[in-house]
């Protein structure tokens, strides 16, 4: 359907060929822009409608009081399944500390947040494959557990900032939710224009970038420098590429769609995506707030040794 779509703008409206660039970059921009749209929608309404009584304070109270192996299971899952992004950070890390939730379990839980939910999973899905969803699932969810226990054993309590210490959040009486189907139905159509509002000018340019590298990109130059499995230097070149751009998972989706079809090994894709999402300059910044340069070294350290793992893992075995 969407694919129909993008012909009929595309080379019957305006009249583009299909073998020239922007005819190429034209229809691939046009067909993901509305197939991610729609999915966009209908995914975040019916999620919506599931989550109407989930919010940061009871992931934070789920998280609280639990043997450490659990609370970080349990942080990794909930940090996969909730919208929270980079944005959310500060707030999530104060409350998460004013609970008395370990860091480490805090760590794993920022690190799993913006780069895997349920809605990059099912647009995922859609565009790129199962096999492709549950590489990229299963290496986000290892990073965030085993990158959470890593910075646990460096002890980052001490390079918190110190007025993180000092608040106290309390318990502040929370409204009962509506429950009805009324109740749930506005929360959905609530998320929907809320996470769509946040996200549709970074889908839009991940789109855009995705457009641009599937029509002008040669395929020649992609093989020879990033195309390669047995090429090394992609990896750590993909993650240090991804960290001055600012998206999401779901933005970064038609790009990483882009450069799989122009011949970029999986693990090179895999962790460019896994950088973006996760490493980028703006999420360091937003970090830097509350805690101290060595524990953002150690934490932009971890994560960039852990994506190149798996981009160097995926490349030889995929």
């Amino acid at each position: 359907m969407f694919d129909a779509l993008a012909d009929l703008i595309v080379y019957q409206w305006l009249g583009l060929a299909a073998d020239s660039h922007a005819g190429a970059a034209l229809h691939f921009f046009v067909m993901d822009t509305a197939k991610i749209f729609v999915m966009l929608v209908f995914i975040i309404y019916v999620m919506g409608l599931l989550r109407a009584l989930l919010s940061p304070e009871k992931v934070r109270d789920y998280v609280r009081g639990k043997p450490r192996w659990l609370a970080r299971s349990s942080a990794v899952t909930l940090g996969a399944v909730t919208p929270f992004c980079s944005c959310s950070s500060v707030p999530l890390f104060i409350g998460f500390v004013e609970a008395g939730i370990p860091l480490g379990v805090t760590f794993s839980f920022l690190i799993a947040s913006p780069m895997i939910n349920e809605v990059a999973v099912v647009i995922l899905l859609g565009i790129l494959g199962w096999e492709l969803t549950l590489m990229y699932v299963a290496a986000g969810l290892t990073v965030a557990y085993v990158g959470g226990a890593i910075m646990e054993r460096f002890r980052p309590e001490r390079w918190v900032a110190e007025y993180v210490w000092k608040i106290q959040m309390g318990q502040m009486a929370q409204a009962e939710p509506d429950t009805s189907l009324a109740g749930r139905h506005r929360y959905a159509w609530g998320e929907v224009r809320e996470i769509v509002g946040r996200l549709w000018k970074w889908v839009v340019a991940g789109i855009a970038v995705g457009a641009l590298f599937h029509g002008y990109v040669p395929e020649g130059w992609v093989t020879e420098h990033l195309g390669g499995r047995d090429n090394w230097l992609a990896v750590p070149g993909a993650v240090l590429l991804g960290i001055p751009l600012y998206s999401n998972a779901t933005g970064v989706i038609p790009v990483a769609e882009a450069m799989l079809g122009k011949g970029v090994a999986i693990g090179t894709t895999l962790a460019f995506m896994m950088s973006i999402a996760a490493l980028s300059l703006p999420e360091m910044i937003i970090l830097r707030k509350v805690i101290k340069w060595p524990a953002l070294a150690l934490y932009a350290g971890v994560l960039a040794i852990a994506f190149m793992l798996v981009g160097w893992g995926f490349n030889l075995f995929g």
